[in-house]
């Protein structure tokens, strides 16, 4: 393992924060409005449905067939706020197992209310799933497919009582 200089790295923080972040009243409107959905790929469809919407609780909206890629399902997610969770599968290509890679995904993050979140927890204590309790209110995991989630109690727009939108 390499020496990491953290006082550099905090440094160069300062740096691209005073370079780039604007204060409220001076940041500009994003010319976005909305996720409208983030697409994964999904080893199993089923498998991948059954995670989803029967033990994470987000319903599936929607399955067709992916116009890149003759055969292959492309199907959504609600995961709240019209905001939508897409998975793709390639089926004949072996693809291989999830890696995060650079440039790759890391986690995905997705708020819930405290108590649902309370209730997804005992449900994945149930279910036997494993994932990491952090700060008290993130839970870290994998899905069937590898992929990481994180479920957050925190608001919107926050994250472990930092405002951060």
């Amino acid at each position: 393992m390499t020496d990491i200089d953290l006082a550099a790295i905090d440094a160069e923080r300062e740096r691209i924060r005073d370079a780039y972040l604007r204060p409220d009243e001076r940041r500009p409107s994003s010319s976005a409005r909305g996720l409208h959905h983030f697409a994964v790929v999904a080893r199993d469809v089923e498998e991948t449905i059954r995670f989803y919407q029967e033990l994470l609780e987000f319903p599936l909206t929607e399955i067709f067939e992916n116009r890149d890629y003759k055969g292959s399902n492309h199907f959504f997610f609600d995961i709240g706020n019209n905001n939508l969770l897409a998975f793709f599968d390639f089926p004949g290509l072996d693809l291989g197992p999830y890696a995060e890679v650079l440039g790759g995904l890391h986690h995905i993050a997705i708020s819930v209310e405290p108590e649902k979140w309370e209730r997804l927890r005992r449900k994945l204590d149930e279910a036997g799933v494993e994932y990491l309790h952090e700060s008290g209110t993130s839970i870290y995991l994998r899905d069937p497919n590898g992929a990481r989630l994180e479920l957050i109690a925190d608001p919107l727009g926050e994250m472990y009582g930092t405002k951060v939108l």
